[in-house]
């Protein structure tokens, strides 16, 4: 398969540039499970689209620290894109603001978290059964956010239940599969990222997530629910 990776990360910070990009970390994370798939990025974040996003079996949407409420041209065209891709029954992945941007394309509200951050290793669990549904009865993945979707969209159904976050994941049809979470992320990099937002987070929200950390999370199952979804998507035409 041929999936369009759609980066929408706009962090620039001496961090970020320490690490792997998102195109490269969502490559990675769709190579656990298939590594014979090929990967495209785009920086849609920098106005930077696919020409023809049909010549793409699928696509995935990344995190980013910027909010959806910004309503940035950029997020406009991503939500036009978002869209016409659902129009056309193109399957669509989206984890943390890839998630909301979907529902905000699709016109579900993005609050804030009344718990306020939800950060590090975070549990969540299964909503309405998916075709694609592995056996796990939820995974426990890494998080970083303070807002979240309000309402699951229209014609939608959640599929990812955590706490403080009813709407963690969402599916539309077999065209769209959405988590508030970061698969993608390493164990490395989330106790690096961590202490690196010490200072913004909080005292007591950096020590919850320090003390989740003892373990990693479970990023090769959920990896191989992704690709299940793009083949499971694949197999029915994408239909909605």
């Amino acid at each position: 398969m041929r999936i369009a990776i759609l980066v929408t990360n706009t962090d620039d910070s001496v961090f970020a540039h320490a690490w792997p990009d998102d195109g490269e970390k969502f490559a990675d994370l769709l190579h656990i499970a298939r590594p014979d798939w090929r990967c495209d990025t785009f920086w849609v974040c920098r106005d930077s689209f696919p020409d023809d996003i049909a010549a793409y079996d699928g696509a995935m949407i990344t995190g980013s620290p910027a909010s959806v409420n910004d309503r940035t041209p950029w997020m406009l065209r991503l939500e036009e894109l978002i869209r016409d891709m659902i129009a056309a029954r193109q399957p669509l992945f989206g984890a943390c603001f890839g998630h909301q941007v979907i529902a905000a394309a699709l016109g579900a509200p993005i609050v804030a978290n009344p718990a306020g951050w939800g950060h590090g290793l975070l549990s969540v669990r299964r909503g309405q059964p998916t075709p694609w549904a592995g056996v796990e009865k939820g995974f426990a993945l890494y998080g970083s956010h303070m807002e979240q979707v309000g309402a699951v969209p229209e014609g939608a159904t959640v599929v990812f239940e955590g706490p403080d976050c009813p709407v963690a994941g969402f599916a539309l049809g077999d065209t769209v599969m959405t988590v508030q979470h970061h698969p993608e992320m390493t164990h490395d990099f989330m106790n690096a990222l961590v202490e690196f937002y010490a200072d913004e987070v909080g005292a007591e929200a950096t020590e919850r997530a320090r003390a989740s950390l003892t373990r990693e999370a479970d990023q090769a199952a959920f990896a191989e629910e992704i690709a299940r979804f793009f083949e499971h998507a694949a197999a029915r035409g994408g239909a909605a």
